[in-house]
């Protein structure tokens, strides 16, 4: 084991370690979701001493909170690349929905750790939610559905939310819920009902 200390702390030199330490947090909350995310088994993957951690993370709650971030922005990664860019509005907006409750189901425990609680917040009301990049693509899907005329601007204001609303409780239900052990068709069926029903609330 000091051997493999002593060759880790030499490849950390250059200050890569809180990096390495973050990626290993990343990779225990897909494996277990966030309670799975320990500062000391983070350093034990990364091959140096919890006391080196700490000097890169104060505390368990600061390196889940990397973790929450990082899934974060992986769940937004997930819904660009789900988007056509040149469909129809409608169409992306069924496919940004598809892609919610798909990452869901392939990393479970990225998703949990995403919305976990027990953790400052990357934002904090409803006004600072412009700080989730998974937020703004949600908008930016809505605000094409008004431009094209597909949207009536009554509907508009705060329209983020149900839509947000109805698919993070169909993702949930599907990882933690009855869904989970209903088989495929079913599930499918299940998402396209639902993403049918935000499109008819939102859309003309």
């Amino acid at each position: 084991m000091s051997d493999t200390r002593s060759a880790a702390r030499a490849r950390y030199h250059h200050g890569d370690l809180a990096n390495a330490l973050t990626r290993e947090a990343v990779a225990l909350a897909r494996e277990g979701g966030p309670e799975a995310v320990v500062l000391r088994e983070a350093a034990r993957r990364a091959g140096v001493s919890a006391a080196a951690a700490y000097r890169h993370f104060s505390s368990h709650e600061e390196l889940l909170r990397v973790a929450k971030e990082r899934a974060h922005e992986l769940l937004a990664d997930a819904l660009e690349a789900a988007m056509p860019q040149d469909a129809d509005p409608r169409e992306r907006l069924r496919a940004l929905g598809a892609a919610y409750v798909g990452f869901a189901e392939a990393e479970p425990g990225l998703f949990r750790t995403a919305f976990c609680h027990g953790v400052r917040e990357l934002a904090v009301g409803p006004e600072a939610l412009g700080e989730y990049r998974a937020f703004r693509i949600v908008a930016a899907a809505l605000d094409a559905l008004l431009a094209a005329g597909l949207m009536p601007p009554s509907r508009r204001p705060g329209a983020e939310f149900p839509a947000w609303a109805a698919l993070h409780g169909l993702a949930l239900l599907t990882i933690d819920g009855p869904l989970a052990v209903c088989d495929p068709p079913t599930r499918a069926a299940m998402l396209e009902g639902t993403l049918g029903l935000v499109e008819r609330g939102l859309a003309s």
